[in-house]
Parts: C-alpha cells; sequence; structure tokens
C-alpha cells in the first residue's frame, strides 16, 4: 500500500505511466501527473475511485524551464516520497540516416529531462531522508536494438544515471532503481503490423508481449516500504526474452 505516500509521474498521459499512475491511486497514493495532456479517462477513473490526482500539463523537453517547473511542484505537494520517471519518445531509423535532431531530441526528453527531474526531487528527498526514485528504462538499453540507436543510447544513460545517484543518496536512505520492459503493449507498439507484433511474441518464452500493468505492479512494489532494501538495481519485465 502506498497510503499517505506523494508520487510524482512523468509521461503519465498514457500507456506505462497512466496505468502506473492508476495503480499508485488504487494503493492510496496522492499523485501529481505531468503529461502532454491529461486524458478524460484518467480524471473519471480518479473520480469514480476518489483518488487524488494532481495534473499539470509540461513539455519536458523545455529543458531550460523544467527545474523551475519542478521546483514549484516540490513546494506545492510538501516534497515527494515517489518518482517516477517515465516519460519518453521514439524516433526510429537507421543509424546512418538518423538526422541529428531526431538523435538529440530523443537523449532531450529521455536522458536529460529524467535527470533534471531526477536531481532536483532527489535533492528534497535527501532533506527528508526518505524516497524512492524509479528510473524507466529498457531492455534495448541493455542490448541495443537496430534502427534504435537514439532510444537505446538514452535508455543505457539511464541505467547508468541510475547506478550512479543510488551510490550517492543512498547514505540518505533513498533508493534509486530502474525497470526495463522488454515488448510492452502501448502506443508506441500499436503502430506495428499484427504480423510484426506477432513474429515478436513467438520470440518471447512467455509468447506474448507484456502489458503495462505489468509494469505497474513491479513499479509498486518498487515504490511501497515492502522494497527498502533494494536501491541500485535494473529489473527487466520482458516475459523471458534475454535470461
Amino acid at each position: 500500500m502506498l497510503a499517505n505516500k506523494k508520487a510524482l509521474v512523468t509521461g503519465a498521459s498514457r500507456g506505462i505511466g497512466k496505468a502506473i499512475t492508476v495503480r499508485f491511486l488504487a494503493e492510496g497514493a496522492e499523485v501529481w501527473g505531468i503529461g502532454t495532456r491529461e486524458p478524460a479517462d484518467l480524471a473519471e477513473q480518479c473520480a469514480a475511485s476518489g483518488g487524488n490526482l494532481h495534473w499539470h500539463n509540461a513539455d519536458l523537453g523545455n529543458v531550460d524551464t523544467l527545474e523551475a517547473t519542478i521546483e514549484n511542484l516540490i513546494s506545492a505537494s510538501g516534497g515527494f516520497d515517489i518518482l517516477v520517471n517515465n516519460a519518453g519518445i521514439t524516433r526510429d531509423n537507421l543509424s546512418l540516416r538518423m538526422p541529428l535532431e531526431d538523435f538529440q531530441k530523443v537523449l532531450d526528453i529521455n536522458l536529460t529531462a529524467a535527470f533534471l527531474v531526477a536531481r532536483t526531487v532527489g535533492r528534497a528527498m535527501i532533506r527528508k531522508r526518505a524516497g524512492s526514485i524509479i528510473n524507466m528504462a529498457s531492455v534495448v538499453g541493455m542490448h541495443g536494438n537496430g534502427g534504435q540507436a537514439n532510444y537505446a543510447a538514452s535508455k543505457a544513460g539511464l541505467i547508468a544515471i541510475t547506478k550512479s545517484l543510488a551510490a550517492e543518496l543512498a547514505s540518505r536512505d533513498v533508493r534509486v532503481n530502474a525497470i526495463a520492459p522488454g515488448f510492452i503493449a502501448t502506443d508506441m507498439t500499436a503502430a506495428m503490423t499484427s504480423e510484426a507484433k506477432e513474429k515478436i511474441a513467438q520470440a518471447i518464452p512467455l509468447k506474448r508481449l507484456g502489458k503495462p500493468e505489468d509494469i505497474a505492479a513491479l513499479a509498486h512494489f518498487i515504490a511501497s516500504d515492502e522494497s527498502t532494501y533494494i536501491t541500485g538495481q535494473v529489473i527487466p519485465v520482458d516475459g523471458g526474452m534475454f535470461f
């Protein structure tokens, strides 16, 4: 349970971020969601369940104003117990054809913004001497993937930041971990053909794509007091793709 916990979730408007937000609300957390827009059904679910959701529209790609935005949310909330750095984008292309702006945009949002949010929230957490930071990495950041050099680099960098922050913040009882999803059925995979998704599923030992709720379940565990001796870890949720 996350009763009396305050959580900040970036990229909360859809997919994994939305599923985590819904799970945290169901577990009793007060959640501040950041996204490009608040989905109507999320507000409706929150109202129906009596959950306490605060929404903030923001462009995480604007790194010049991002830290000030997060500091304002920290001030408004009184400080967060949990951070889920989930916001991310893709701009897939073969490396030799990838425009530099597509490479840089992915790093700006997936890596630089995540670092700035974690640094800003982490400063407040160490003053409280408590907190759990969860960075959303990817198995692609661990193993690479053709056509995703920018995405793989951003997620590999996020894994490195996770381990570095974990080492820096552990003495103040602030834990930092990463979740590395495999192929999850979200808007990012919806554009794939049924044949392509089936081919991927057959390469996964569990023979299916994951669900956002699979990731939300692990995020709940890492955020909760059930995992207070876990830090600096990268936990794959990939159906056994990489044993």
